[in-house]
C-alpha cells in the first residue's frame, strides 16, 4: 500500500509539472501556475531576506535564469552553503523545495 501511495505522489509530480525540469522535456512551470505559486510564498518568507523580494540579489546572490540542474539546486536549498547559507531541511520538506525550485524556473 505504501509503494502504491508513492507511485501516486510520482505521478502527481510528473503529471502537475514539477517534474519535467528533470525529464527535460516539459516546459517549466510559468510564474501564474498552481506549481509556482506556492513557491512564490516559500520564496518570500525564506528566501526575499538574503536574496531580495524581486530575487535580484542583495546578500544572496541573484537567482533569475538559474542554469543548474534541478537536483543541485535542490541540495543547496537542503543543505546550504557553510558561512554563506543556512540549512532548509529542516523547515521544508521535498515538495515545498520542488515547488520553490518551480518557483525559480519563473524568474526571467
Amino acid at each position: 500500500m505504501r509503494r502504491i501511495a508513492s507511485l501516486n505522489l510520482v505521478m502527481l509530480w510528473l503529471v502537475t509539472g514539477l517534474g519535467g525540469a528533470c525529464l527535460g522535456g516539459q516546459p517549466r512551470p510559468k510564474a501564474g501556475s498552481n506549481v509556482a505559486a506556492p513557491g512564490r510564498a516559500l520564496f518570500l518568507m525564506n528566501c526575499a531576506h538574503c536574496h531580495g523580494a524581486d530575487a535580484t540579489g542583495d546578500e544572496g546572490p541573484d537567482l533569475h535564469n538559474l542554469d543548474l540542474p534541478d537536483n543541485r539546486v535542490a541540495r543547496l536549498i537542503n543543505n546550504g552553503k557553510k558561512g554563506e547559507m543556512p540549512k532548509f531541511s529542516t523547515k521544508l520538506d521535498a515538495a515545498q523545495v520542488r515547488s520553490l525550485i518551480a518557483y525559480l524556473h519563473t524568474l526571467k
